[in-house]
């Protein structure tokens, strides 16, 4: 398991990364260093074509809240800087309606530096009252994705997309944000709006941070429509694993070019530590 260090440095990089002016293979760094830059590189890139990666924070039991619907210290201070990243790193983020009207995210780039992405909201049947905190207007984009035609406040970019058996699909949803210029797209939640971007094989990649606490109930990460009947037929992308402080993340490849993206660690791009000779 790497053990990530996020240094100002290291985030400068990522951020020149992100603007297309820097590249994560040069330079000397720390062991933590290099994990950071193996960990974000991929995301902060804009060579590589439509990317899309969904984030989801759990307990150590797979669940995502209590019985009573709270979710708000699932992840911990280093779980929650780290979506902060995630988020300055793309150009968009999206979350479902369900999201939406139960946990009222801002979506915003808070606890790091680097500019908010585009907040989009999947919302079939135009449920999302407009005064939820993510719509308000703060110079950010935003983006609602619906099946009906619901006026929605001046200033946010409606997508209207044909519905199928009550639901939006996920690769039109897709292909409609990249001709609104979103190359690079987190899928923030829930649970259930990743598992549908998963099962169309939609996803590059997928993030599992895993928080040290056992909630004992409540709703689970990640449950999908058409789960295997067998082991031999599950899913097992490649991963690496990645320590921030307590808390766990799993950065799982979901094609080859997730995995390509991956920086290589080789002990020559590590800076070396001080020896004291005796």
């Amino acid at each position: 398991m790497h053990s990530v260090e996020v240094t100002p440095r290291v985030w400068d990089r990522l951020l020149s990364i992100r603007a297309g002016r820097g590249c994560a293979c040069c330079g000397r760094w720390s062991a933590g260093e290099r994990a950071a830059l193996d960990l974000y590189a991929p995301l902060a890139r804009r060579d590589l074509g439509r990317q899309v990666v969904a984030q989801i924070g759990q307990s150590l039991d797979g669940r995502v809240a209590t019985h009573a619907g709270d979710a708000r210290d699932v992840s911990g201070p280093d779980g929650l800087a780290h979506l902060h990243r995630l988020r300055a790193l793309v150009d968009g983020v999206l979350i479902g309606v369900r999201t939406a009207l139960h946990d009222r995210p801002r979506l915003t780039v808070r606890l790091c530096r680097g500019d908010s992405p585009a907040r989009i909201v999947v919302d079939p049947q135009g449920r999302m009252p407009d005064d939820l905190p993510l719509l308000h207007a703060d110079g950010v984009r935003r983006i609602v994705v619906q099946g009906c035609n619901r006026p929605r406040e001046k200033g946010v970019e409606v997508v209207t997309l044909p519905m199928r058996d009550g639901r939006l699909d996920p690769c039109a949803i897709l292909d409609a944000l990249q001709g609104l210029g979103v190359q690079s797209l987190l899928v923030e939640g829930g649970g259930i709006t990743i598992a549908r971007f998963l099962e169309a094989g939609l996803l590059n990649r997928l993030q599992v941070a895993v928080s040290p606490l056992l909630i004992g109930g409540g709703p689970q990460g990640i449950t999908l429509q058409n789960p295997v009947a067998e082991l031999a037929h599950a899913l097992r992308p490649e991963t690496r694993n990645y320590a921030l402080g307590p808390e766990v993340v799993f950065d799982c490849a979901l094609d080859a070019s997730a995995a390509q993206a991956w920086v290589p660690v080789h002990a020559a791009a590590v800076a070396p530590r001080a020896v004291t000779l005796l």
